[in-house]
């Protein structure tokens, strides 16, 4: 069984101008098995929620809280420039 003439994607029969993998094709079916593994990977990954998925770990109270002042420093006295 030849698949030389095979193209590696074909038209979908749910539209014009889409296309999909083609089985029939050993680099088709190649790209085929690899969606899969990658879209099952993530899955299991959303559900575990590991990876990229993880949650930020929570703040360790020693640590400095980030900063958040405006520069230059703001005046004590309302009218008067910062020194």
């Amino acid at each position: 069984m030849h698949h030389d003439d095979e193209p590696v994607f074909k038209r979908s029969k749910w539209g014009t101008n889409r296309y999909s993998y083609n089985p029939r094709n050993p680099v088709g079916l190649v790209l085929i098995v690899i969606t899969l593994l990658f879209a099952g990977t993530m899955l299991i990954l959303m559900a575990n929620r590991a990876g990229p998925f993880a949650a930020r770990p929570a703040p360790k109270p020693w640590d400095l809280p980030a900063y958040e002042h405006s520069w230059p420093p703001l005046s004590p006295t309302p009218g008067v420039g910062a020194p």
